[in-house]
This record gives C-alpha cells, structure tokens and sequence, in this order.
C-alpha cells in the first residue's frame, strides 16, 4: 500500500471512500457508528487535509485506506488515567481509520497504525493515543495486537453516536 498525505484536491475522493465503507459494512454485526457526512464530518475532513494530517492508502490506484494522525482529543482525555504522562503537545491521536472492506484482512490497518506511530516517533511524541466506541471487536482487537494498551472504558459524546462507551488505549514511543 502507498500512503500518501491528502492534499485539498483530494477532498472528496476522501468523502466519498468513508460513503463507501460506510455502505459496505452495513448489516455486520460491529460497526463504529459512522453516518455518512455526520461523521466523518465533510467540514472536519477539509480541515483536517488543509492541516496535513489525512492520510489514504492506494492498493493499485484504488483508495483502500485512510485515517487522520493530529494532536486533538476528546476532552474527556484530560480525565484518563494514562500510563504514559504525556502534555497534549507530547502525544498523536488516531482518528477515523478504516480500511475498505474489499481489501480486508491484507494488513492495511496494521500499516497504517505503523505509519501513524512512525509520524509520532519523528515528531518527538511521548505516545499515540485514541478511542474505539464499545463494541467495536475489530479495532478492539486490532490495537492491543499492536503494542497498545487499553486504559479505561470512558463514557463520551460524539455527535455521531451521542453519549456512548469508548475505550481508551495507549502506546508509548
């Protein structure tokens, strides 16, 4: 997989990939509660390539994956009892990763997570941080099968899901 950052061009290729997997995972049983244009929200994703910190994966030309790696949070972060003690200025945050599901089970999200750890290495960061909402069994299992530890269960508003359970996990660098 080639990762590359998105630039504003790429905008809504980017949209239209989250629309994508959000209509090929309906019916399965764990799902991270994403709407399309609710969340990813299509003004964060502009902002959030206008930052650098979108990135997609092309498998042969085709957009397979993508996530963004910045340095927002929840705000219930603050009240986490994270193992790593780590100023926000000294952590990354993984957010929104998905690998389209026809290219499932060939390791992109594994690449991609080792990508985002490696931004936050050359960066200077103490650790990489992120949520996963309750349930989610396939990210539930995908970050502790990298090195990430999982901190506390948190109770959180996101405007897609409303008040609900996220795991926090953890890997320090």
């Amino acid at each position: 997989m080639k990762i590359i950052k998105a630039k504003p061009e790429d905008y809504q290729r980017i949209r239209l990939f989250y629309h994508s997997v959000i209509d090929a995972i309906q019916g399965q049983k764990y799902l991270p509660g994403w709407r399309k244009d609710i969340y990813p929200d299509p003004d964060d994703l502009k902002q959030e390539i206008a930052e650098g910190c979108l990135y997609y994966g092309l498998v042969d030309g085709e957009m397979a994956a993508a996530m963004v790696v910045n340095q927002q949070c929840h705000e219930e972060y603050q009240n986490a009892k994270w193992r790593i003690d780590a100023a926000p200025d000294e952590f990354m945050v993984i957010h929104i990763l998905a690998v389209h599901p026809r290219f499932g089970r060939q390791g992109l999200a594994k690449e991609l997570v080792h990508f985002a750890l490696d931004l936050a290495r050359n960066a200077g960061m103490k650790a990489v941080r992120l949520d996963v909402l309750k349930g989610n069994l396939p990210a539930e299992k995908l970050y502790p099968g990298l090195g990430f530890e999982y901190i506390e269960t948190r109770p959180m508003f996101y405007e897609d899901v409303g008040v609900m359970e996220f795991e926090l996990f953890e890997f320090g660098l």
